[in-house]
């Protein structure tokens, strides 16, 4: 296993890494609409769908994938009421390459975000 670390992407705040390799597989950590200097994002789902997929492109561009690459995305809303906007501001960076998804409303998210995303990606 190799632990990907990025200071691109928000620093883990826990006992956790931003994600890590196995063999030729990438499991991210859930992003949340954190900027890299620890700053929330406090904009509506839009703008913080938007930061959580910066995130995501940092760390995977570290671990040598891309959004391009990613099989499987985890999404985690606040309130399904805010699904199509997310969806709107997802399909902005999935057009083409459409990998798996789950996507389920949760109680709450870390620092009360609105939306977190993990995703599972290979390495080029």
């Amino acid at each position: 296993m190799k632990i990907v670390s990025t200071n691109q992407a928000p620093a883990a705040i826990g006992p956790y890494s931003q994600g890590i390799i196995v063999n030729n597989l990438f499991y991210s950590s859930g992003q949340i609409p954190l900027t890299a200097e620890g700053e929330m994002v406090t904009g509506d789902i839009s703008e913080q769908t938007h930061q959580v997929f910066k995130n995501l492109k940092a760390v995977l561009e570290e671990a040598g994938a891309s959004l391009e690459s990613v099989v499987k995305a985890t999404v985690f809303l606040q309130d399904m009421n805010s699904f199509a906007a997310f969806n709107e501001v997802y399909g902005q960076y999935f057009s083409e390459h459409k990998p798996a998804r789950s996507c389920v409303e949760v109680a709450r998210l870390p620092k009360d975000a609105l939306v977190e995303i993990e995703v599972i990606a290979l390495i080029k």
